[in-house]
């Protein structure tokens, strides 16, 4: 490793970890790495006892050392000077003035054994992403025409990206995401679900036509013993070419439907030995929902709608339930699901709720472009974004009024962006943007996705972009799901003052630190919506960096930009720390390297 485990008593640092405890933490590998722990717990229709997860104490990977920081048995405190700039116009003059807030964050360091239903579990997502915690614990390796590949969670922010933890002798030193703080290994996820199709996820598995053959034959024994409970069908929500599948559902009226949800938690809770359940939607597209005074604009009104039988949709009859069982609940799909109800009613259970539609891949890349271009001050005038793809998903988007939810997710990701530059656009100018989906039945699961982006250059110049981008849509969705419930999960870790309050709080119901995750990002009311893909990841490193009393990372490296630097380069003598090899190397050690030197240099090459 890296660092070595510590764990920290009293402000006191322990070496050795927990007690003698050896962790192996890892994203997967091949048959025998890592660590072997429950998948899911089967419901009643499974043959098989469950088996518990165990629960433990995560040993850091790393320990800060500043009088800003304590470590003890429960927690991670650190004091934190958060850095404004608040803008105001007094007397005709703009002022510009600098603010610090003190805070004080307390990380819980016991990491849960974490349960997660999905609701659509036999689909596509929720088969992938089962199936691939299922292969990553097995460690499981298969041959495709390619060569050998290998279990792992590659599209996961936590589990395949890394951080700048700081800089060191050697240069800057990276950690993966998730030791930044404690957080829960995919491995140890239990899984359960409802699905209005009854298929087993083996068979399930097999109709997505994801997963490479050879895979899907040694998961199959596996994934056929789990059955998806019975789950809500109102037929005039989604597609009416979905009907054939809807075998396997919730009867009753609308109150004994979320009722049957709620009891479904329980049992899961209960069967499975979990301490903590988050519920995520992965099912179907629904057609918006009219906000309705009297009826869904307040969670009295809402819960008034449920009791009578009045117009609720699936998706919100599911966020209802998961928050009155007090679990997070999180949206994976564009329609509007938090109505103002289910919003006013997670706020006032102190539940988080998120989304809304997993940010994947067209979008994903738009977010990233669109926020190029306007900050090189080039003025998009064009978007046009064109889609073909053959899954269920592409099926029951078909249908117009599931397209406009789809479409509504897509166009807004580009507005912040936009007003972010009053040289280029004027109030209330946009760029034309235009959003096209196809169904395509052949190309199944392999999503296509073709856009033109126009702006306006220098002089009356224009330049167009033209991407085209394959896209094997579960494959994305998977890791985003896994991101999801693990940032969740460490939200509801995470505590936080400043010197005003008199208490410690949480994070606001409606959890905005997981829009990066997302294409339609929820936010509390009055809060801006932020859809640049930068500064979204950044937000979430940076709070994670604040619970350690790290400072953001700013890029100035004025150290490497003066004659006099005020650092030194020396290792320190009784340093433990494994440097990673630093991306420079002398010039006179190139001569017997293939390397490329681009640009003048004082004697480093890049």
């Amino acid at each position: 490793p890296l660092y070595s485990r510590s764990e920290a008593a009293g402000g006191r640092s322990v070496r050795g970890g927990l007690g003698g405890l050896t962790l192996l933490r890892g994203g997967g590998g091949r048959r025998g790495r890592g660590r072997r722990s429950s998948l899911t717990a089967p419901t009643g229709d499974s043959d098989t006892e469950p088996v518990f997860a165990t629960q433990f104490r995560m040993a850091e990977k790393f320990t800060i050392e500043s009088p800003d920081v304590t470590y003890n048995k429960d927690y991670i405190e650190a004091v934190y000077p958060y850095q404004t700039t608040h803008v105001y116009e007094e007397d005709g003059s703009v002022k510009v003035k600098p603010c610090s807030t003190k805070f004080t964050f307390r990380t819980e360091r016991k990491v849960p054994k974490l349960g997660v239903m999905l609701v659509g579990w036999g689909g596509n997502n929720g088969t992938t992403v089962t199936a691939a915690v299922l292969a990553n614990q097995l460690g499981l390796s298969w041959m495709t025409k390619t060569g050998e590949k290998v279990a792992n969670y590659y599209g996961s922010l936590f589990q395949a990206s890394t951080v700048c933890l700081g800089t060191g002798p050697a240069g800057d030193v990276y950690v993966p995401f998730k030791d930044l703080l404690p957080t829960v290994n995919p491995n140890d996820i239990v899984f359960d679900g409802w699905d209005i199709s009854s298929m087993n996820l083996a068979d399930a598995m097999g109709r997505a036509q994801v997963l490479d053959w050879q895979l899907q034959e040694q998961l199959k024994p596996h994934m056929k013993k789990f059955h998806p409970r019975p789950s809500v069908y109102i037929p005039e929500f989604i597609a009416a070419n979905q009907e054939d599948r809807a075998d396997n559902l919730i009867q009753g009226s609308k109150k004994e439907q979320v009722e049957q949800i709620r009891k479904d938690i329980g049992d899961f809770k209960a069967k499975s030995g979990v301490s903590k359940v988050i519920v995520l939607w992965t099912a179907n597209t629904e057609r918006f929902c009219d906000v309705i005074p009297g009826v869904n604009d307040t969670a009295e009104n809402l819960m008034k709608t449920i009791e009578c039988g009045r117009e609720i949709s699936p998706s919100s009859m599911f966020a209802v339930a998961s928050i009155l069982e007090g679990c997070a609940y999180i949206n994976g799909s564009p329609q509007n699901t938090f109505v103002p109800g289910v919003v006013d009613l997670a706020i006032k259970h102190k539940v988080f709720i998120a989304g809304d539609d997993f940010k994947s891949g067209q979008t994903k890349i738009k977010s990233v472009l669109v926020d190029f271009l306007v900050s090189a001050g080039l003025k998009t005038v064009s978007i046009v974004s064109y889609n073909h793809l053959g899954n269920n998903d592409g099926k029951n988007l078909s249908a117009p009024e599931q397209f406009r939810s789809k479409e509504i997710s897509k166009s807004n990701v580009v507005d912040d962006m936009v007003q972010s530059n009053p040289i280029l656009y004027k109030p209330s100018e946009k760029p034309d943007h235009c959003v096209v989906i196809k169904y395509v039945p052949y190309v199944g699961d392999s999503k296509r996705a073709m856009d033109e982006y126009t702006s306006e250059i220098m002089m009356g110049g224009t330049n167009t972009i033209v991407l085209h981008n394959t896209c094997e849509d579960s494959l994305l969705a998977s890791p985003l799901i896994l991101d999801l419930v693990i940032l969740t999960e460490l939200c509801q870790r995470i505590t936080f003052k400043t010197e005003l309050d008199p208490e410690f709080q949480t994070f606001h119901s409606v959890l905005s630190i997981l829009s990066y995750l997302c294409k339609a990002p929820l936010v509390p009311d009055g809060s801006p919506v932020i859809n640049s893909l930068f500064r979204q990841r950044t937000c979430i490193e940076n709070i994670l960096r604040a619970c350690l009393a790290l400072p953001p990372q700013n890029h100035m490296f004025l150290e490497h930009k003066m004659q006099r630097s005020f650092v030194t380069t020396q290792m320190p003598a009784h340093s433990a720390v494994q440097s990673i090899p630093h991306k420079t190397v002398k010039l006179n050690n190139i001569l017997h390297k293939n390397y490329i030197l681009n640009g003048h240099t004082n004697g480093y090459a890049n």
